[in-house]
């Protein structure tokens, strides 16, 4: 579980979350939601330690990390696997090497241990065999696979994905969502995604936190917020035609 309380970020006189409090469960799969400029990508960078907020806290499992020196977040960081928005792989390396390179700073396993790791991930995101390819080989998808397989190297607690679907055609980014469902249900996982895609919010929103302007403007899940009656989430969600549609069927 992972807990924020209170939590304030600016970036020198521009304000860009204002006491955000939020609870995220194990075994769910979390969405921030918003608008471009809302502070969605943000807060996702505060709970992990890559901004340090102004004010508030971060809980994860009840243990206060935003204040631990740089020691004391380490078991914590080994515990978190992050998708980043353009995956984040490195040209120069293969998927293998990619993958690896995490279990390279944290772990103690041998050579072998960690290939054989690496062949599980790339099984498990139906990538196997794709040792040798190089990010420039890859499709847009298989780019955002590889950094899963990463992601999912170090067997986490707490899994992290900003704009998983970001530059996807609709049918990968359904095959994406699917696989963190599966990944998130399959390890237990306390799972935050950062998006503005309805498909995914309909697909797999089992909590949503929808930001406003830095604020927190409302949260539930998806079929609650079918149902609301918060004008800025309404105006965010139902924005085009195919979502005000769905609305009125399921009304």
């Amino acid at each position: 579980m992972i807990e924020i309380q209170n939590i304030h970020k600016a970036f020198g006189s521009n304000v860009v979350l204002t006491g955000i409090d939020a609870v995220f469960e194990p075994g769910k799969v979390s969405l921030i939601i918003g608008g471009s400029g809302s502070g969605k990508s943000t807060l996702l960078k505060c709970i992990v330690g890559l901004h340090q907020p102004e004010q508030g806290k971060v809980f994860f499992d009840k243990k206060e990390f935003t204040h631990m020196d740089f020691e004391e977040k380490i078991p914590i960081r080994k515990e978190i696997g992050m998708l980043f928005q353009n995956s984040a792989l490195f040209d120069s390396m293969t998927v293998e090497q990619n993958i690896i390179f995490t279990l390279d700073m944290f772990t103690e396993m041998s050579k072998s241990e960690k290939i054989d790791r690496a062949n599980f991930c790339l099984e498990r995101v139906n990538l196997a065999g794709k040792n040798n390819l190089y990010p420039a080989e890859l499709s847009g998808g298989m780019k955002k696979r590889v950094g899963i397989a990463r992601a999912i190297s170090m067997s986490p607690k707490y899994l992290f994905c900003d704009e998983p679907n970001s530059g996807l055609d609709p049918a990968t980014a359904i095959l994406i969502d699917e696989l963190i469902q599966d990944l998130t249900q399959e390890y237990s996982c306390t799972t935050i995604v950062v998006t503005h895609d309805m498909n995914s919010v309909m697909g797999i929103g089992e909590y949503i936190l929808f930001l406003h302007k830095g604020q927190k403007f409302w949260e539930g899940s998806n079929q609650d917020m079918l149902n609301s009656d918060t004008k800025e989430l309404n105006d965010f969600v139902f924005a085009s035609p195919l979502m005000k549609a769905a609305r009125q069927v399921i009304k």
